[in-house]
């Protein structure tokens, strides 16, 4: 057990830190796979929706420094590759 000031109140962060990561991580996780089962369900619209919370929830947690930020952008991109997945292919003839 820490004997310092310092250290005491060091510890008492780093636990309140942790479960608060533990918490966003959980949501984002949610969000992810809510996001994917609506793009396997083909509904674009709901889908969408979900894609934006998913992505205001990463934006957040990488700005905390819950995620890193290359972390973020890259499960945000794959939320979008998903998305990309819906729209109608317009191939040039």
């Amino acid at each position: 057990m820490p004997r310092l000031k310092s250290a005491i109140k060091r510890v008492k962060t780093s636990e309140r830190n942790r479960l608060r990561n533990i918490a966003v991580k959980s949501r984002i996780k949610t969000l992810l796979k809510k996001v994917q089962d609506l793009v396997s369900k083909k509904d674009t619209k709901s889908a969408g929706d979900a894609a934006r919370e998913a992505f205001a929830a990463l934006d957040r947690a990488a700005t905390k420094r819950v995620y890193h930020l290359n972390n973020a952008a890259r499960k945000k991109s794959r939320i979008s590759k998903w998305l990309k997945t819906l729209e109608p292919s317009s191939s040039k003839s």
